[in-house]
């Protein structure tokens, strides 16, 4: 067995993803994650501990396993890793895209931009990387420092700065909002959300994600609080007007 660095602690796979990226898509799902949203629809991901059922796989395992479905992936389609939060291990994405490039496979990442520095020896991985990355779908949960440190238990600061530092080097990114009643969907919030996104040069794409409670019962399960008890989705209004004010 290879070193567990160049392995991924995997939660589960998706054959035929549609939401995740263009076209129809393999999706790798990671374990782990630093964030905590109390919207989290799989708090089973947050740990990485096998514990949950994650298991161990390793870069060719993974890519022999998707590349049975290549004849789907017509219209751009191809493999998304996404999470919990696939840059936490980031080692395991370094060899596994770079291995899916030499097939030619469009790659995707799925990321809340948690782990994000330009501290060493994160940030030289974090380039390298990038030349084997064909897009990012990167979730801006809460666009106010404050608000995003409740939302989620973290600062949004480095966060902000991977999408800036994406925006210089010209890689492009889809933007994904997930709208929460009493959190995140206030006229003033969305504004200066739409007034950072416009200010970068890099977004094809900007996804109003309304919050839903389909996930409350895995909480339950985990013996943990449901933080948002109560919160209904959005109304359809709602999201049209966030819609609006996100356009670009």
């Amino acid at each position: 067995m290879s070193d567990k660095n160049a392995m991924a602690l995997v939660h589960s796979t998706e054959s035929f993803g549609s939401v995740d990226g263009p076209g129809v898509r393999f999706i790798i799902f990671l374990q782990g994650c630093p964030l905590r949203c109390q919207f989290c629809h799989n708090p089973d991901t947050w740990k990485m501990t096998e514990e949950t059922g994650a298991v161990w796989k390793s870069a060719d395992e993974l890519l022999n396993q998707a590349l049975r479905y290549r004849p789907y992936w017509k219209n751009g389609g191809g493999i998304t890793v996404s999470g919990g939060e696939p840059l936490l291990q980031i080692d395991f994405l370094l060899e596994f895209f770079k291995k899916a490039k030499e097939k030619g496979i469009h790659t995707v990442i799925d990321t809340a931009g948690g782990p994000f520095t330009r501290e060493e020896p994160f940030f030289s991985k974090f380039q390298e990387l990038m030349k084997y990355t064909d897009l990012l779908l990167v979730d801006i949960k809460h666009i106010n420092t404050e608000c995003h440190k409740v939302l989620t238990g973290r600062s949004n600061e480095n966060i902000l700065d991977m999408i800036r530092y994406l925006s210089d080097i010209k890689k492009t990114i889809w933007i994904r909002h997930v709208l929460v009643p009493e959190r995140s969907d206030k006229d003033e919030y969305l504004t200066r959300l739409a007034d950072f996104i416009h200010s970068l040069n890099n977004v094809e794409k900007v996804e109003i994600l309304p919050y839903h409670t389909m996930g409350i019962y895995k909480w339950k399960e985990l013996g943990l609080d449901y933080p948002l008890e109560g919160i209904e989705p959005p109304t359809k209004e709602r999201v049209e007007n966030a819609k609006k004010i996100l356009a670009i």
